[in-house]
């Protein structure tokens, strides 16, 4: 199954952008399912199907799940359970629902599934968080410890302090299987990346955003969609000079798309119905897969002695760089974005001695540990 996430800068028409995909997929033939918190009403036509994510629906839904599930320690605690009725969603709630919804796309039986995500900056916050959350769980509450379930009462004894309850760890456990499980869906070959633009100087900015925020995490950008295009042949000169300064920016988002480019007209008004939708759809994505973001090791052990591992970081800057390895981990920063990269096996068994970015590609050099490193005969 495809799955495309559609993003840009906010008010670039990423949602609308979205639907005429949705409506095009439908219209030859495929069975699509549009994912969008747009209220408004939306294009009908067989085969398409609409999930509006509710954020506040699903908070009051998972909040009394957790509630049911700890009753017997908010009991201890003598704490006074919630009713639905009074529950009111708290900050970052749309995130979850939204991050439910993915996971949800996975398990439909239709071909396509168009996501209409939120504006740039937050949408690629979003798609890292599964990997981020699963992180910070594994550190506060590791799976190993899970093993000396039967020793708890004993230890606790021994520490005077009490240990954790089972229901933490089972609450644990069903969080890192539901991050896992959208984890999956956003890192799976099959989904891509689509960024909606309307050119002009905030669009050069956005792109280079886009690309290097989605390289980090390992996610493919498809496709760029300039977007609310202005007629070439307007013989108003006020018009045509408008015309000119943004398809001097299209020249460029051109270049620098490194790919499929889609350039969709202005109406001159908001779009209205599925007729209009029609003339905004992109040219039907091709059904060869995208190639995932690759990360090759070179090995140079023979030549200069070290593994040399290739991270793709199209549009970083040396000034806006930096990287520090601890434990098993490479923590990776540039420009607004962080990452902590698990090291390939091979790699763990080195030691980090030198990095270079050169046109995008950073190279970080490992020598490996003789100590750890298998010897050869």
């Amino acid at each position: 199954m495809r799955i495309i996430l559609v993003t840009g800068p906010g008010g670039a028409g990423r949602t609308t952008v979205a639907a005429a995909t949705a409506l095009a997929e439908a219209r030859a033939g495929r069975r699509v399912l549009l994912v969008t918190e747009d209220a408004g009403p939306l294009p009908a036509a067989d085969g398409l199907r609409v999930l509006r994510p509710d954020a506040a629906a699903d908070f009051r839904r998972e909040f009394l799940a957790l509630q049911a599930r700890s009753s017997a320690a908010f009991d201890l605690l003598g704490a006074a359970p919630f009713e639905d009725a009074e529950l009111t969603e708290l900050p970052g709630s749309r995130t979850f629902a939204l991050l439910r919804a993915l996971r949800d796309t996975a398990a439909g039986d239709h071909d396509l599934a168009v996501v209409d995500l939120p504006p740039l900056t937050e949408a690629l916050a979003v798609l890292a968080l599964p990997e981020q959350l699963r992180r910070y769980l594994r550190r506060l509450l590791p799976p190993e410890r899970q093993a000396a379930r039967a020793l708890r009462p004993m230890l606790a004894q021994l520490a005077g302090v009490p240990m954790p309850a089972q229901w933490l760890y089972e609450t644990t456990a069903r969080w890192e299987a539901e991050l896992a499980a959208v984890q999956d869906v956003v890192e799976s070959p099959g989904t891509t990346v689509r960024l909606v633009l309307e050119p002009g100087p905030a669009a050069d900015r956005a792109l280079r955003t886009a690309r290097l925020g989605l390289a980090l995490q390992r996610l493919t950008l498809d496709a760029v969609v300039a977007n609310r295009l202005l007629p070439a042949d307007s013989q108003d000169p006020w018009l045509a000079g408008l015309t000119a300064e943004q398809h001097r920016h299209l020249t460029g988002l051109r270049a620098a798309a490194d790919g499929v480019l889609y350039e969709l007209p202005h109406l001159g008004r908001d779009p209205r119905g599925t007729e209009d939708l029609a003339l905004l759809a992109p040219v039907r994505p091709g059904t060869d897969p995208v190639p995932a973001p690759h990360w090759p090791i070179e090995d140079r052990r023979e030549e200069d002695g070290v593994l040399v591992w290739h991270i793709a970081l199209p549009g970083a800057v040396k000034e806006e760089l930096s990287l520090v390895r601890r434990g098993d981990e490479l923590l990776l920063a540039v420009g607004p974005f962080r990452r902590n990269v698990p090291l390939p096996g091979a790699l763990r068994r080195c030691t980090v001695t030198g990095a270079g970015l050169v046109d995008g590609d950073l190279r970080v050099r490992f020598t490996p540990d003789p100590g750890l490193w298998p010897r050869t005969p």
